[in-house]
């Protein structure tokens, strides 16, 4: 680990001087300047009144936290398939379970239906990529087609039927997760 690199990118963030840095704890602008360029290494005490003058502690400024992942490629997909309901899942985000909502796209084949979901905490959402289902809500059935979507609070028995004789994908968004 670059800690210099990490101590100027601190430094920086804060809008603080080499010398106001210094100054701060009882250094000299030089011997900041050192440790910025990893020429010298600062005793845990030292490191310990640098952190602390720059707004963190030790172990946040070694915690490596991994980098959020923003994109997701086709590998990265997890699909499940039920048989008896003629249906599969493709679960676009991995772990989405950790989110506010995950989104996943659901083919339901001819004549088949998703699991009922009981009712529940959160909002869905719903947008029709091909074909035409018809969502069912307590005792609503509406029709929704290509091209068209669907907004619900799920205090209710809902799910999805696909009547035709095509198959049906839907881009499903649920907050929080429940898939």
């Amino acid at each position: 680990m670059q800690i210099g690199r990490k101590i100027n990118r601190l430094r920086i963030l804060n809008g603080l001087t080499q010398e106001e840095l210094a100054q701060r704890c009882d250094l000299t602008k030089g011997f900041i300047s050192k440790i910025e360029r990893d020429l010298t290494s600062p005793s845990i005490a030292t490191l310990m009144d640098i952190l602390e003058a720059l707004g963190t502690d030790l172990k946040s400024f070694f915690n490596e936290d991994t980098e959020e992942k923003i994109v997701y490629k086709k590998n990265d997909i997890y699909e499940s398939v039920n048989e008896d309901l003629k249906h599969t899942i493709h679960w676009l985000i991995p772990n989405s379970q950790k989110n506010m909502m995950e989104p996943i796209l659901i083919d339901i084949e001819p004549h088949g239906k998703t699991v009922i979901d009981r009712p529940h905490e959160g909002e869905e959402f719903g947008y029709v990529i091909k074909g035409s289902i018809t969502l069912c809500i307590g005792n609503k059935k509406l029709k929704v087609k290509k091209g068209e979507s669907f907004y619900f609070t799920p205090n209710k028995e809902h799910y999805i039927l696909n009547h035709s004789s095509k198959n049906a994908i839907i881009l499903w968004i649920a907050t929080p997760p429940s898939f």
